[in-house]
């Protein structure tokens, strides 16, 4: 008879734990996840960006690559010089300054380029997200899923049991969306570092020798902004399984639908 007491009391505390773990992480994360999936334009507002980046061409990151644009036609002139006594062709005067000046209005212009993109970006997945709100009459957020959720498995209720069905649905949805959050701010993170050397990528267009750089860096930009349309798109489909039904189907198509966003 203790020893029933003993493991009633054991488990009691286990599903107190978990209980308070989980509503710490749904009152406090999952917020966040959506500022950091759902990127706009507030992502080059900040202070720090504005100023490694650079305001004007005379500071940041802009007066660096003002300066390596400086250079190049520097390097080009000595070497066109240097092209008479050889008898090496190069790439043509005309060109060359026709290059330096279009990428060089694009380098300085490159703050406002990105901002108009990321806006476009951001209007996209919004746009995605605003008709799954008419189709459903709810907000498309990781914040309005997990109460959704909740309100499936109720966490909150005092017969929440990590061991029962629900409380390991409960659990890998936790764990999932734990994930979901570390995937995502790397992401963020990555999308900081690329709008960064923006002007960077753009000066390596200037010789055909470097621009391979910049191929990359496009494919690569796009993808990561992209992604968020299609994470809008998942959210979506999993908004449209029931959450207030006991179903199993639903409840393990949710937990799988978690894993393809990570």
């Amino acid at each position: 008879m203790e020893s029933m007491n003993l493991t009633d009391v054991i488990i009691k505390t286990i599903n107190s734990i978990f209980q308070t773990l989980f509503s710490s992480i749904d009152n406090s994360i999952y917020s966040f996840l959506d500022d950091i999936v759902f990127v706009d334009s507030n992502i080059l507002s900040d202070s720090f960006m504005q100023k490694v980046f650079g305001t004007n061409s005379s500071n940041g990151i802009l007066l660096i690559v003002n300066s390596l644009l400086v250079g190049f036609l520097l390097y080009y002139g000595i070497r066109l010089l240097y092209s008479h006594y050889i008898g090496l062709q190069i790439e043509r005067p005309y060109q060359f300054i026709s290059k330096i000046i279009i990428f060089g209005i694009c380098i300085n212009c490159s703050y406002f380029i990105l901002e108009q993109f990321i806006s476009i970006n951001s209007f996209l997945s919004s746009s995605i997200r605003e008709i799954g709100e008419n189709i459903f009459n709810c907000n498309i957020s990781f914040s309005e899923l997990i109460n959704k959720l909740n309100a499936s498995i109720s966490p909150e209720d005092n017969n929440f049991n990590i061991f029962s069905f629900n409380g390991i649905i409960k659990s890998f949805a936790s764990i999932s969306l734990l994930n979901l959050i570390f995937s995502y701010a790397l992401r963020y993170i990555m999308l900081k570092v690329f709008i960064l050397i923006t002007p960077f990528a753009i000066l390596t267009l200037i010789n055909s020798s470097t621009s391979w750089f910049f191929k990359m860096y496009l494919r690569t930009i796009i993808s990561l902004f992209l992604l968020q349309s299609l994470v809008a798109i998942i959210l979506i489909v999993i908004f449209t399984f029931n959450f207030e039904t006991t179903d199993i189907f639903s409840q393990l198509m949710y937990i799988r639908w978690n894993i393809c966003i990570n």
